[in-house]
């Protein structure tokens, strides 16, 4: 596993590349480097966010389109109107980076994963709206990639600013001097923020569609 940054920053480039795979290597680099913060940062983005709390800004109140159960339809939109769907149809996303991106490489683009709500929530929303169907939520496969695409620009930024302060090249290890040129580097909102700002002027591919052949194979489990 190589934790150089030139390499680091290819990988994030490449749309080949799952992010799932890279992080790994991102915190390996952010740990020689003793930015626990952004260390930190990675792995809950990793792992998944257990506080509802502590999830940041491009996670929280992901639009979606409420739909229920018919017995002879399937799943239809749910009879909202147009408040119930700004306040009611949103959700947030505490998924870690795995699982969100299994997700948005199983759905087709131009389409969506449908969550249905725990008993409770769906209890709260059937009383909301007065119906008694079964209820859930569908996210489009767009916004699961704007996630990712946050997360894995703002890794890319922030190779980038390690390269400018001299980080760089092969290493086992760094230097006391090395770390403390990129001691202020150790801020992931810096980087998220910049990343909601700069998204689209980045080099960063958006998540491939799986063919046929990688669902057949099984390189999208």
């Amino acid at each position: 596993m190589s934790a150089a940054v030139e390499h680091l920053e290819e990988r994030l480039q490449d749309g080949s590349e799952l992010l799932e795979e890279i992080m790994p290597s991102a915190i390996t680099l952010a740990m020689m480097l003793r930015q626990r913060t952004m260390a930190a940062w990675m792995r809950t983005e990793f792992d998944g966010y257990p506080d509802p709390s502590d999830l940041p800004p491009y996670r929280r109140d992901i639009v979606g389109h409420i739909v229920a159960r018919s017995p002879q339809y399937g799943w239809i939109p749910a009879p909202m109107d147009d408040s119930q769907k700004q306040t009611i149809g949103r959700r947030d996303m505490a998924e870690g980076i795995k699982s969100l991106e299994k997700t948005c490489l199983k759905c087709k683009k131009g389409t969506g994963n449908r969550i249905v709500f725990e008993k409770e929530e769906m209890a709260r929303i059937q009383s909301e709206i007065n119906l008694t169907a079964e209820l859930a939520i569908t996210v489009s496969r767009d916004s699961y990639g704007k996630i990712l695409r946050v997360v894995r620009s703002a890794l890319y930024l922030w190779c980038q600013d390690l390269m400018a302060a001299g980080i760089g090249g092969d290493h086992n290890s760094y230097s006391a001097e090395e770390r403390q040129s990129a001691a202020h580097l150790d801020n992931p909102e810096l980087f998220w923020r910049r990343a909601l700002e700069n998204n689209g002027d980045l080099p960063i591919p958006d998540v491939r569609e799986v063919g046929f052949f990688d669902r057949f194979f099984g390189r999208a489990s």
